[in-house]
């Protein structure tokens, strides 16, 4: 299995990206925002991948972020999810704007991406918020700086991120310790934003 990839960008189109490695050209389906984060072409850059195989072909995925990756994975564990609406989706929202927007039942919102409609986005928010329904929304709030992790989990915007990391995969224990130093009063997406990088930067 590839994890990642780490070399020279030589095209990129819509949707698609390809990167040499050691002289071989891997090609990557990928979304419109990796698409945006990478460098210009015939820049260094590194990718993180999923490797599809099917009876009738072997796809190479990529993304600039772990948390994409994660979520497409996600996605593409749903029946009916298949790698093109993955993608479609995750050109169309970030990871953290799915969270929110499943962990606050609002599937009409997925409706937006390509190939994504009424049934199927039902589908979606209902099978991902499976993954919060252990989740508290109350509580007092307990987060404090240094990395502390809380007893319990606050209400309010850390409350909501909180559910909306464990869509992607996360659990209190994970995140918790990373989000001492961030302001609660921050907009939820802001939240998983900044969480998500100090997970990164680990």
């Amino acid at each position: 299995m590839i994890y990642s990839l780490n070399g020279k960008i030589i095209h990129t189109e819509p949707n698609m990206v390809v990167i040499e490695c050691g002289g071989v050209g891997y090609k990557c389906l990928t979304t419109m925002n990796t698409i945006r984060a990478l460098p210009s072409t015939g820049e260094k850059a590194m990718i993180y991948t999923h490797m599809i195989v099917r009876e009738d072909a072997v796809e190479l995925c990529g993304f600039a972020e772990q948390s994409e990756l994660n979520c497409f994975k996600l996605l593409t564990a749903i029946s009916g999810v298949g790698a093109k609406v993955a993608i479609a989706l995750l050109s169309e929202f970030t990871p953290e704007q799915i969270a929110v927007a499943v962990s606050a039942g609002d599937s009409r919102k997925l409706t937006k991406a390509s190939g994504v409609g009424n049934k199927l986005a039902q589908r979606i928010a209902l099978e991902l918020k499976d993954k919060v329904k252990n989740i508290s929304p109350t509580g007092s709030a307990d987060i404090t700086s240094g990395g502390t992790s809380p007893a319990v989990i606050s209400e309010g915007n850390i409350s909501k991120a909180l559910g909306a990391l464990a869509v992607l995969g996360y659990s209190p224990d994970d995140v918790t310790p990373f989000m001492g130093d961030i302001d609660p009063n921050l907009p939820v997406e802001s939240i998983i934003s900044e969480t998500l990088k100090a997970i990164g930067k680990k």
